[in-house]
């Protein structure tokens, strides 16, 4: 099979011989085009599309060939300046054998990372007036020794935030303060007692607190109403954590019988449901899910954090508590605060009590949803064998994919240079859900002017049609 002149690029004659697949034998001719010296060091290669209709193959088969030789060291590729034969490669002389090229270290070029903000949206010019409002006003205790239950003005502007934008009923002396949410979860976790039920898909990272702590957790199902809490009672759980308003990662909303199915447990247990907030903020296609907390305060410990509304480096969350386990979490807290700079909690409660965190939020959700959109449309276009789920809210989408597919996308998109998750490794271990292969893309991170380049790789990655 030969290459033959097309509008795409420049001409480029190969001939696919031999046994193999398709990727195998253009793999296999262009090593031997650069090895006899026909195509020199520095020469450019027609782009995957062009090089795919002149074969008669592919497109993402051309990627991957690409893609692969660029890590054995053949190829070099760089954003806008297209794929070319490495300078390094020399041509054989003969007589002489030469030692195979060492493979390149892979260059993430895209963080499609999932529930990753915008960090060059962060309000720098609001966020440096509260600063300096704070810092003026700050009474003369602020600078001694903090109270590990955090600032009284940050818990009193919560109070009013919560009860506003999540319908959370609290007061401040029921409020804690922590680093983020993993914070809170470590606290939580030493006045916790018996095992502790948790979604069936969830991040691996929270799991692994809670076993830590030697707490036993056991799966409840999840499906496109959030998490089957009817599975409670046979798990002999004495707490569940939950992701209510949006089920990470899978996307559902915990339907409305559901959320009182739980209260209800946990009223006629003893039980206690840690509420997962994590971007109850960011809802795109209707009206923003209240907090379960606002259900029944003393059965709910309801917790958040600026990790995705303004940014992880913060390190600022927060627990609110029913009122018997407030003492006990102060105390493992420790007497001092240790966690959370009290001038950022000051900033924070002034740029909350200024309303520049509901202007942030509003604009930030405008940003995020039109990149959805294109996500949507673009896959929608280019890949529509591909289903995406989880899209009404949040900042990351679940792309579907053929069963026996997910590693092989993930390996494509490393070698595109895109940093992004499997589904896997998401189940919890003793599920007895069946397993599903996918990808979890976030589209908070990539920046505007790139977002067209993130698309187009991360569809060159995606399996082929059936």
């Amino acid at each position: 099979m030969s290459g033959l002149p097309t509008d795409g690029g420049s001409d480029l004659h190969l001939e696919l011989a031999g046994s193999g697949g398709a990727r195998v034998r253009l793999m296999r001719a262009l090593r031997e085009a650069i090895r006899s010296g026909r195509l020199a060091p520095g020469t450019r290669l027609p782009p995957y599309r062009a090089l795919a209709l002149d074969l008669g193959i592919a497109r993402n088969t051309v990627a991957a060939a690409y893609s692969e030789l660029v890590e054995e060291g053949w190829l070099t590729s760089r954003q806008g300046s297209g794929t070319q034969v490495a300078d390094r490669v020399a041509p054989l002389e003969s007589g002489h054998r030469r030692s195979p090229a060492r493979p390149s270290r892979v260059r993430i070029v895209h963080d499609l990372m999932p529930s990753s903000p915008d960090a060059a949206a962060f309000p720098r010019t609001s966020w440096i007036a509260s600063a300096r409002r704070a810092l003026a006003g700050a009474p003369n205790d602020a600078f001694g020794v903090g109270d590990p239950r955090g600032r009284l003005e940050l818990r009193q502007a919560l109070v009013e935030y919560l009860a506003r934008t999540r319908g959370v009923r609290t007061k401040a002396e029921h409020i804690v303060i922590c680093s983020g949410f993993a914070h809170g979860l470590r606290l939580v976790c030493q006045v916790l007692r018996g095992p502790i039920a948790v979604e069936s898909y969830g991040l691996d990272f929270h799991r692994s607190i809670l076993m830590e702590a030697g707490l036993t957790t056991v799966p409840l199902a999840v499906d496109g109403d959030g998490a089957r809490v009817e599975q409670l009672p046979d798990t002999g759980a004495r707490a569940v954590l939950l992701t209510p308003a949006h089920q990470y990662p899978t996307g559902g909303a915990l339907h409305p019988r559901r959320r009182a199915a739980v209260i209800d447990w946990a009223r006629a247990t003893g039980g206690l449901l840690l509420e997962d907030d994590y971007d109850g903020e960011f809802r795109y296609d209707r009206e923003p899910v209240g907090a379960v907390q606002g259900l029944d305060p003393d059965r709910v410990v309801y917790l958040g954090s600026t990790s995705k509304s303004l940014s992880p480096a913060l390190r600022l969350g927060w627990m609110a508590l029913p009122g018997r386990l407030v003492d006990d979490v102060v105390a493992a807290k420790g007497p001092r605060e240790l966690s959370s700079g009290v001038i950022d909690q000051l900033t924070l409660a002034d740029f909350i009590a200024r309303g520049a965190y509901d202007r942030q939020l509003r604009r930030m959700r405008k940003v995020y949803r039109r990149r959805r959109d294109l996500l949507t449309a673009t896959l929608a276009e280019r890949a529509p064998h591909i289903t995406v789920s989880g899209i009404a809210a949040g900042l990351h989408a679940v792309l579907d994919l053929p069963s026996g597919t997910e590693q092989a996308a993930l390996r494509a998109a490393r070698r595109l240079g895109l940093a992004l998750d499997g589904l896997s490794p998401y189940r919890h271990p003793d599920s007895t859900m069946p397993p599903r292969d996918g990808l979890v893309i976030g589209y908070g991170t990539p920046p505007e002017h790139a977002i067209a380049a993130v698309l187009d790789a991360l569809c060159l990655a995606l399996p082929d049609p059936p």
